[in-house]
């Protein structure tokens, strides 16, 4: 079965307490089948998840909620970095 691996970075890591975890890569399509995906399994996520300004990389590339995903990519969900 292949996979698509979802890592988690700053402040929405420690809002989740989740590090990574990966899913079933089959149906799947885009950011945001994946984010449907990830609220639905874990529904206490919905509000850290719906918030608008989370980036979203995938394969280190940053992406827009349309970015379609083969098996095997990783993403990268996090807040915008602030800098100081």
């Amino acid at each position: 079965m292949t996979m698509i691996n979802i890592l988690f970075f700053a402040s929405l890591r420690e809002q989740l307490d989740c590090n990574h975890l990966s899913l079933p890569a089959q149906t799947i399509t885009d950011i945001s089948t994946l984010k449907k995906r990830l609220i639905t399994t874990y529904p206490h996520w919905e509000k850290p998840l719906n918030n608008k300004t989370l980036l979203y990389a995938v394969n280190k590339n940053l992406v827009q909620l349309e970015h379609a995903l083969v098996d095997g990519d990783e993403v990268a969900i996090f807040p915008p970095v602030t800098g100081g």
